[in-house]
């Protein structure tokens, strides 16, 4: 029999970079994912900036870029009548845009799951403490005292393996099998439209390169779909919406009725295609009412489904397990209550109805649940999520109130103020090393807990040293304006709204957890009493 701290069940990007984060914490895992190996299909393909800051600080992003898309290859969406035909408007995403370079160093991406899977499972192959296992499932489960006892089976052979672990992470897509052993209620609307997704080869290069785009929608007066971009030259997805409501059924897309489909919404009738595949899905849009069962924690669609309209689903399951896997390390390590793996519920969860709901209305407001429609394109938040991308906030015991208010915004989804308040992501501020490079904040962090002091928060940094000399808790500490590190533009401590004596803390997840806006009596003290709340042992 064999032991492990944590198994994860499920081997697409969730699964993967849960084992990545894991290995990194220096906590051992096993990964079983049923499937022989990574995506066949295309999938998801938008990664927002802040999954791209999550890839860059475990030394991924330059490896993902490369799978990818560059920016200029995808920096529009437009909508036409076909492809060939009349262009009735187009937009540059947020995350696309110039502007973004002011909230984040790290801009979004377009790289295919298919694409992607491999990357991430190549890098986390290459740790030395997490095993994957490819081409076998978990065959049934059991919670006792210790953790989870669970059965795997090889596909091939048949051969089975009882493996005990301490947690199990489920990531296990949105059908997950554990969460229906686990009897877990989902909370929200179910199957609220039905799509199928056409994998195709086809030259699109004469009605896209002068215009590149994630995505083309096309509405006419016999059509609604849309045209994925995958490689921008020759690999292609089709995307058709709303089929009951268009009068289409899965089964009417057999090759040739899809050929036809493609070249119509191309407005080329002799246009050369190839379809590689079929895939008829339904959108839902729901969460699991609880992510923490026992030992057991949900993870990616196995505790969120949301409508593809925002590109979400795969960034929220990413930003869920580099949520958990800094705690499970705590934890396993003895530096830490079992009471601060309840915040990962307590976190997410929340977020996920949030973003759900604001992916439903995006598919609303594109016509995804009716038959006819009086305008085309989107409503004006579709795309342009960056209050809701870098400005979630977070309430829970792993998160201590400094009394301050939260920034004022006119719209939480679309608006963003960059703010260092205990809750929401540590900002990106320019800073600069002594030879001269710049080097942003967002840099300095994902690793361990990371504090941030003025330049007369060396009495901090003392303490940050303290508290990992007596509990073991990595804590880098940084000062900035007296040493190696200068504010480049003069902005960050009114950023991170503290004054030469202050500091911030930041946690492993990139989120604050405690700030001090200016020194303390006793740093040693307040520090110490900071971490303690954070990780569940008051000090």
């Amino acid at each position: 029999m064999a032991h492990v701290p944590v198994l994860i069940v499920g081997g697409g990007p969730v699964g993967l970079m849960a084992s990545l984060l894991l290995s990194r914490l220096g906590v051992r895992s096993l990964l079983v994912e049923r499937h022989p190996g990574t995506a066949i299909h295309p999938k998801a393909r938008g990664i927002n900036a802040r999954t791209m800051e999550v890839f860059r600080q475990q030394d991924v992003e330059a490896a993902v870029r490369k799978a990818g898309l560059p920016p200029e290859r995808t920096g529009l969406i437009v909508w036409a009548k076909s492809l060939a035909g009349e262009e009735i408007e187009r937009r540059v995403p947020w995350g696309r845009s110039e502007r973004s370079a002011d909230v984040s160093p790290v801009r979004a991406c377009l790289c295919a799951q298919d694409y992607l899977e491999p990357v991430l499972r190549r890098c986390a192959e290459e740790q030395a403490l997490g095993e994957l296992r490819f081409n076998t499932e978990l065959k049934s489960f059991r919670q006792n005292g210790s953790g989870v006892s669970a059965t795997l089976g090889d596909v091939g052979s048949g051969a089975e393996e009882i493996v005990e672990a301490r947690y199990m992470i489920a990531a296990d897509g949105a059908q997950s099998p554990v969460r229906a052993a686990l009897g877990v209620r989902m909370d929200g609307r179910r199957d609220v439209y039905d799509s199928v997704n056409i994998l195709l080869e086809a030259d699109l290069r004469p009605w896209t390169q002068d215009r590149p785009a994630a995505l083309y929608f096309i509405e006419n007066d016999r059509l609604r779909g849309t045209f994925l971009t995958i490689n921008a030259h020759d690999r292609w997805g089709f995307l058709v919406n709303s089929l009951k409501a268009q009068g289409y059924a899965p089964e009417d897309f057999t090759p040739e009725r899809s050929v036809e489909l493609v070249r119509l919404a191309a407005g080329v009738p002799d246009l050369p295609v190839k379809v590689l595949g079929v895939a008829p899905w339904v959108a839902s849009a729901h969460v699991a009412e609880r992510y923490r069962h026992g030992s057991i924690f949900l993870a990616g669609d196995a505790a969120h489904e949301m409508p593809p309209t925002g590109g979400f689903g795969m960034n929220t399951g990413v930003q869920d397990v580099h949520n958990l896997c800094w705690k499970l390390a705590l934890v396993l390590q003895g530096r830490a209550a079992d009471s601060l793996l309840q915040t990962y519920h307590d976190e997410r969860q929340p977020l996920a109805r949030t973003i759900t709901e604001q992916s439903l209305a995006n598919a609303i407001s594109m016509g995804r649940l009716q038959k006819t429609r009086e305008t085309t394109g989107a409503r004006p938040e579709y795309l342009n999520e960056q209050g809701m991308i870098f400005g979630a906030r977070y309430e829970s015991a792993a998160v201590v109130p400094d009394g301050s208010p939260p920034p004022a915004v006119a719209n939480p989804i679309t608006d963003y103020v960059p703010s260092a308040r205990p809750g929401g992501r540590a900002p990106h501020a320019w800073l600069q090393r002594q030879d001269g490079d710049r080097v942003s904040s967002i840099d300095l962090l994902g690793k361990s807990f990371v504090l941030l002091a003025g330049a007369r928060g060396g009495e901090w940094a003392r303490a940050a040293k303290a508290i990992q000399a007596t509990n073991g808790i990595e804590v880098t500490a940084i000062t900035v304006g007296n040493g190696a590190l200068q504010a480049a533009d003069g902005g960050w401590r009114e950023t991170y709204g503290i004054d030469e004596s202050g500091a911030v803390l930041v946690r492993p997840d990139g989120y604050v957890g405690w700030r001090s806006a200016s020194g303390a009596a006793d740093p040693a003290a307040a520090l110490a009493h900071a971490m303690g709340a954070i990780v569940g042992r008051p000090s």
